[in-house]
């Protein structure tokens, strides 16, 4: 049995237990579980590389001392605990010793108490617990790296699984996805870059980090650089279950003591709360979209907003360090909205030098949503000395990756695969000569976005300007009746009151006239300013595609409509006009 179908069987003896209730809890008890089987086992093998080597966990709370099934007298292997005491076990012994423990005599107390905090044993029966347990010792053994290495598709599974658990499914960033972002952004070992994902969800990127780490080593490389991997990597999960799933895939992963993998609101840390020890040289992610924080969330941003992704494209843009490189997950619905994802596109161009921009086709996230998804590469820019902003981005490529021949969509049998981006990686070149390399080709194509910006600037500013004018026209107007309000104060008389009143009056609708001008002159300018932040750009280059999508499609069919009794009324007013000209010529 694969250690996909173990997951399932493992799920259906939970749906046994009367204390399991829905998929989020289920995935909750197999997940605590999962985490101490993989770390006594991790724990197996730093005793052998050293005999010192001394667990944080009490002895008899160590899986291999209450759970792993043990030979018998007669051979058999056979549970150390029976069904009558076990769930007493873990709710009265095991569980609160979890939770109490230490954080501060180690990184590692720290790790186990943080995964333990929020966790909960939700089985009821003995029996299915010990049936849990005797599946998890027959079929999951990380020894064997393969097993390791099938890890990701048991994310995948139990994160589809969460899909109908209320609002605590999370998408799982295919492995194409993560590794050919990190191989763009390339932190460098020998640099000794570190590397963050603010939502690292289960890890995905992380784990794609540490790989690519890996693959800078060579029997030249000394023990320092093996163990400096471990200290580069940065994840901050909100959630429970995730933030333990990639406790466990660190561990998995080689990753000793994985006290790097926190476990809380990265939006809810204060703006001003991150300090520059927390800046970084490489950032991949996939935010979450759609989701929305609460008020206490977002205070001192440039742009405050609830939405989760538009908060975290500004966080992003912060803690890089300069010439800081980027890659991040974002729908179109980031790419073409305006309002204040157009002003935090404006930040980010300004800020940051927005040189890639990877279309993705519809499926790629299937089955946790359709949305169309792409891949905003950037790096930041050097701040002026002089204090001022100027705008790193001049021109943006954009790239759109096609399906592979043959397919017309992505599922989870025919997911996206690494080698797709092959041309993609061929194309790329060298920022360092920027892009120099780069053509245009039927997938690829290039904005001029500095001249577009000057183009639009140029237009607008006439516009504001005006508005400028006329606020300050009304601005001079409102001091000038609140002269004249202080020039009757005491005056009773009516009559002496009456003629400066008429004035104020005058005058208040003088200025509410020129308030009005101004922001008409004001949006005026902002009609030409602002769309060129939308990046939501149709290749131009590539052929005309036939779509039959029913909303496509009707909005074609209203089109021709429209176009064919615009037709037939010009071809009334022309045919009426030759009536009406040739009954004029028989009068004559």
């Amino acid at each position: 049995m694969n250690l996909s179908s173990t997951i399932k069987s493992i799920q259906d003896i939970m749906r046994k237990d009367d204390g399991v209730d829905g998929d989020a809890q289920r995935i909750g008890q197999l997940t605590w579980m999962l985490f101490l089987k993989v770390f006594d086992q991790r724990e197996a093998e730093w005793e052998d590389d050293d005999p010192k080597y001394k667990s944080p966990l009490p002895t008899r709370f160590r899986w291999r001392n209450w759970a792993a099934y043990i030979a018998g007298p007669d051979g058999k292997k056979k549970p150390q605990k029976a069904a009558s005491e076990i769930i007493g076990f873990v709710n009265n012994e095991l569980f609160p010793a979890f939770k109490d423990l230490d954080a501060n005599k180690s990184a590692q107390h720290k790790v186990i108490r943080s995964v333990f905090e929020d966790a909960n044993n939700y089985m009821k029966s003995g029996t299915q617990l010990l049936a849990v347990i005797e599946k998890l010792e027959e079929a999951i053994d990380f020894h064997d790296f393969k097993n390791r290495a099938q890890l990701g598709d048991v994310y995948e599974q139990l994160l589809n699984d969460l899909r109908g658990a209320g609002n605590a499914g999370e998408f799982y960033t295919p492995r194409a996805i993560t590794a050919f972002m990190v191989n763009r952004v390339n932190p460098c070992l020998s640099k000794k870059e570190k590397v963050l994902d603010p939502a690292c969800g289960t890890g995905g990127f992380l784990t794609a980090a540490i790989e690519h780490f890996r693959k800078q080593l060579s029997t030249k490389s000394s023990a320092n650089d093996r163990r400096a991997i471990e200290q580069l990597i940065r994840g901050i999960e909100k959630k429970q279950l995730p933030h333990l799933l990639c406790t466990t895939n660190m561990l998995l992963h080689g990753i000793d003591v994985p006290s790097r993998i926190e476990h809380k609101n990265t939006l809810a840390i204060g703006w001003n709360d991150w300090s520059r020890s927390d800046f970084v040289d490489c950032i991949v992610t996939n935010p979450p979209f759609g989701g929305y924080e609460d008020d206490t969330v977002g205070s001192g941003y440039h742009h405050p907003t609830k939405e989760t992704a538009d908060l975290f494209m500004q966080l992003i843009v912060k803690l890089l360090k300069e010439y800081g490189r980027a890659a991040v997950v974002l729908p179109d619905g980031f790419l073409f909205g305006d309002g204040i994802k157009a002003q935090i596109k404006e930040r980010l161009l300004q800020h940051c030098k927005l040189h890639t921009l990877v279309r993705l086709p519809k499926g790629v996230f299937a089955p946790y949503t359709t949305i169309k998804t792409n891949l905003l590469f950037f790096t930041k820019g050097e701040a002026a000395d002089d204090g001022s902003d100027r705008f790193h981005t001049e021109t943006i490529w954009f790239y759109e990756h096609p399906y592979p021949p043959g397919y017309k969509s992505y599922s989870k049998t025919k997911p996206i695969r690494f080698e797709e981006f092959t041309p993609e990686i061929e194309w790329w070149g060298d920022e360092a000569d920027d892009f120099a390399t780069r053509t245009e080709n039927e997938f690829a194509w290039k904005v001029d976005f500095k001249n577009k910006r000057a183009q639009a600037l140029a237009a607008a500013q006439p516009h504001w300007t005006r508005a400028e004018q006329l606020g300050n026209e009304a601005v001079a107007l409102d001091n000038r009746v609140r002269d004249l309000r202080d020039s009757i104060k005491g005056v009773s008389d009516a009559a002496q009151r009456r003629p400066v009143e008429d004035e104020i009056d005058a005058l208040r609708n003088q200025a509410e006239a020129l308030r009005l001008q101004a922001r008409d002159a004001q949006a005026a300018g902002d009609r030409l300013y602002w769309p060129i932040y939308n990046l939501d750009l149709k290749n131009p280059n590539a052929p005309e595609e036939e779509s039959h999508e029913p909303d496509m499609l009707l909005e074609k069919y209203k089109t021709l409509l429209g176009q064919i009794e615009e037709t037939e009324n010009r071809l009334k007013g022309e045919l009426a006009a030759a009536l009406a000209h040739h009954f004029v010529a028989d009068e004559a």
